[in-house]
């Protein structure tokens, strides 16, 4: 009974491990990426509370959104990442993004 009890606690504990973890999934952009840079400031600039913490560790709203949109977005993608998330065919990303940031409705 002890051990099934630990099992179970180990279990439950490496489950929450694994939920925290996929948070963070996302491949962080390159230094300098200026499509990144662009998402975070279109994003700040037309909606409010970009600059607020996360659950991203060390990531703001916009932050985290934009990093979302960045992984998101086909590689050929050259667009905006904040425009697409505003289009029809963008909405999936958006929601998925807004989701991942705690961000939006």
């Amino acid at each position: 009974m002890k051990n099934s009890l630990k099992f179970l606690v180990s279990a439950a504990l490496l489950c929450a491990g694994t939920v925290a973890l996929a948070v963070d999934d996302y491949n962080a952009p390159p230094a300098g990426d200026k499509q990144y840079a662009a998402c975070i400031s279109y994003s700040n600039k037309n909606y409010e509370g970009g600059n607020e913490k996360s659950p991203v560790k060390g990531q703001s709203k916009a932050q985290a959104f934009c990093t979302c949109m960045w992984n998101e977005t086909p590689e050929d993608f050259k667009g905006s990442l904040a425009k697409f998330a505003e289009t029809a065919k963008g909405k999936s990303t958006n929601k998925t993004c807004e989701k991942h940031s705690d961000w939006g409705n």
